[in-house]
């Protein structure tokens, strides 16, 4: 095939991947773990863009990795089958939809007068609940035993009492260093399975991930240099904040970046890290994050999508652009920057015991996220309490989806705002 027709079919098969990961983000409800199902069915079933065996390799990579897991699992099928430019196009395909229609909701949502609804207050209480959730799955796989549940508890303290832009990065690193004292006796074989948390396709997964490697044409000098980009950001941005060299775009940049870095277990962990980034800012009030964060129950796509609308409300079109490239620049350089590596560092003991300090540390700062403001600005009466219980009975042990638990708690709070 001459270079023309390889143009032409290069494009092609950009358009195909834009087209089907376009369609997947209107119609793809349900949250991360159903994602994953769709894309099973879509990609690996339907159209054999990839095999089973390297599927499941996939999703095992992006949940060992920090950010939105069905995203970047979507970026590395468009890597894999386009390049830098398909694990582009598929991003864009899957998430403009939600972006979209939730930049409009924010607009929409500025011109109403919330005040203080019950259905509002009935919102925050299904925040206690989904985010207790979260850290009730996540701190039973990340932190079963005590070294690491000390690590939990003195991340949780630190991040409370030194509530600063730093305070993160220097928890995440400091248990990093932590993980590899504590865990410096354990010994890791070659193939020990990694994969914390996700659906029944991980289960599938080869125990010597090299099937992705071989689908991958990044060149390693250029998944370092994304490596490099990702750990500087995240380490830089909040210095430079920290010095007062700072911009209402850099401020929500930062914010945003390390929201998207920090986040395990998916779409609604990132809940409570972007509600203690907005609110104390002042960029977004308590009633329009909830109000958003019930209307991203209700559209297709990936969660994280939410921060597209705190950037709306916060700062029009260009918060929207800037929130949105923030939250998933993170997942981007990471699945960019692993996937050509990713059997040589699953495999080096120094990063497998870091990282049992490093997740210990995230859950950590989740429960000091969860107490101040979740927890203190919702759970305000007995009644609360209650409320807040039913709603994660109902999520945790009666498997209801979320969209659900939304409109029950929404209901709830405007019947006890009426009976109260």
């Amino acid at each position: 095939m001459n270079s023309e027709g390889q143009r032409k079919g290069k494009i092609m098969r950009l358009l195909e991947i834009l087209f089907v990961s376009t369609k997947l983000g209107l119609t793809a409800f349900g949250g991360p773990v159903a994602h994953l199902g769709y894309y099973h069915e879509e990609y690996v079933k339907r159209r054999k863009w990839l095999d089973e065996r390297t599927y499941a390799d996939l999703v095992a990579l992006c949940h060992f990795l920090p950010g939105p897991a069905s995203s970047q699992v979507g970026m590395g099928i468009g890597i894999m089958r386009g390049g830098l430019l398909g694990g582009l196009f598929s991003f864009i395909g899957f998430t403009m939809p939600s972006a979209i229609a939730l930049t409009l909701f924010a607009f929409l949502s500025k011109s109403m007068d919330l005040g203080q609804s019950g259905w509002l207050h009935g919102l925050k209480l299904v925040a206690v609940a989904i985010v207790a959730q979260a850290i009730w799955g996540m701190g039973q796989k990340l932190a079963p035993d005590r070294a690491r549940v000390t690590i939990v508890a003195l991340a949780a303290t630190f991040a409370l009492l030194w509530p600063t832009t730093l305070s993160q990065v220097a928890i995440i690193v400091a248990s990093g260093l932590g993980g590899l004292w504590l865990y410096r006796q354990r010994e890791f074989h070659a193939n020990t399975e990694m994969v914390v948390t996700g659906p029944a396709i991980e289960k599938q997964a080869g125990t010597n991930l090299k099937t992705v490697e071989k689908k991958v044409t990044i060149a390693k000098w250029t998944a370092i240099l994304f490596l490099v980009t990702f750990v500087s950001l995240l380490f830089l941005l909040p210095l430079i904040r920290e010095a007062g060299i700072t911009s209402y775009t850099l401020s929500l940049f930062d914010s945003f970046y390390r929201a998207g870095s920090l986040v395990f277990g998916g779409g609604h962990v990132v809940l409570p890290l972007l509600e203690r980034e907005v609110i104390p800012n002042g960029w977004v009030s308590e009633e329009q994050f909830l109000s958003g964060y019930g209307a991203t129950q209700a559209v297709p796509g990936p969660l994280f999508t939410f921060a597209v609308y705190l950037g709306a409300i916060s700062g029009g079109w260009w918060g929207a652009v800037i929130a949105l490239i923030a939250i998933f620049l993170p997942a981007f350089l990471l699945i960019a920057g692993t996937l050509p590596f990713w059997n040589t560092l699953r495999n080096m003991p120094r990063v497998q015991r870091a990282l049992l300090g490093v997740n210990a540390a995230i859950v950590g700062i989740l429960v000091a996220a969860f107490y101040d403001p979740i927890w203190t600005s919702a759970v305000l009466t007995p009644q609360d309490f209650v409320c807040a219980m039913f709603l994660f009975v109902m999520l945790a042990f009666w498997k209801l989806p979320p969209w659900i638990v939304v409109v029950a708690g929404a209901v709830i709070g405007q019947l006890i705002s009426w009976l109260v």
